[in-house]
């Protein structure tokens, strides 16, 4: 049995990209022994990812597996393997994000799988656009392609998405923000070193934070017990919400400012510092 848990112990919810991996997208020893250090203690840890399933079931995978997951921002949240709840992007709303996106000269991405398949449906790429063609690749036996979108959806998508250089995706982010309004949810994540962007459009409920507190009604624990990591806009909402929100030293300058706990960056293990400062004091992990 581990030592008797404070009411700050109770939940961890945790980033992937940009927080328990590296730039180089490795997950290194002492992030692992932390993290399963901290559920020895009775922690119930959550991966709460933009990621689609797939691509956040083998990091969960590296740290063990067994863990409730919350995907696509919220839309999907899986646990033991088991779909809970899906929040599609309603058809109509989907086709408009992707005329909007495709006439303002963008590659539209669409995830679709209502139980957690992890498809991607998509009409090519510019060769230009570095971000989305590494992307593809990186997904690409799940990856479909159609002659038009609009031909090829048969049900609500997951979620339309678009990648490109921070500045035409932060406009392309206030466009569709006008135009479909409290139709979507519209999440951001920006990688600023690397000049790149990615935007979600997503149906209106979902976000990190809402998923969060559905776990933790589920799991009868309190916002206060909760500490969540992140490092990207997308995290706002839920480091915000949690008792203790940490953002990564690697985060955009800007939400530094929130007023939260600044961690050490990724490559230098922020979230494994995070876990020992917070949910295992007196215990250090090997790097």
């Amino acid at each position: 049995m581990g030592r008797p848990l404070t009411p700050a112990n109770r939940l961890l919810a945790l980033d992937i990209d940009g927080t328990l991996l590296r730039s180089d997208k490795q997950l290194t020893p002492r992030v692992r022994q932390a993290v399963q250090a901290a559920r020895d203690e009775g922690v119930q840890v959550v991966l709460v990812t933009g990621r689609r399933p797939p691509a956040a079931r083998r990091i969960a995978d590296l740290l063990g597996g067994g863990f409730p997951m919350v995907l696509h921002n919220g839309a999907l949240i899986v646990e033991d393997g088991t779909l809970l709840r899906c929040f599609a992007l309603p058809l109509a709303t989907a086709l408009r994000a992707i005329a909007a996106g495709r006439a303002a000269g963008f590659d539209p991405v669409v995830h679709v799988g209502q139980r957690a398949e992890g498809g991607l449906l998509v009409e090519g790429a510019r060769a230009s656009n570095t971000l989305l063609a590494y992307y593809l690749d990186k997904s690409h036996p799940d990856v479909r392609v159609v002659e038009r979108l609009e031909q090829a959806l048969d049900e609500d998508p997951i979620q339309v998405m678009f990648g490109d250089r921070v500045l035409s995706i932060l406009a392309l982010e206030a466009s569709l923000r006008a135009l479909l309004g409290a139709g979507a949810s519209i999440e951001r994540t920006v990688y600023r070193a690397q000049d790149t962007a990615l935007l979600d459009i997503l149906h209106p409920r979902v976000g990190k934070a809402e998923a969060l507190a559905f776990l933790c009604a589920r799991y009868a624990v309190r916002a206060a017990q909760v500490l969540a990591i992140g490092d990207n806009w997308n995290d706002r909402e839920m480091l915000m919400q949690a008792g203790r929100g940490v953002v990564m030293g690697n985060a955009d300058p800007a939400l530094h400012r929130l007023g939260l706990e600044i961690a050490p960056t990724s490559d230098e293990d922020g979230a494994a510092w995070a876990i020992e400062r917070y949910l295992l004091p007196g215990k250090k992990m090997r790097g």
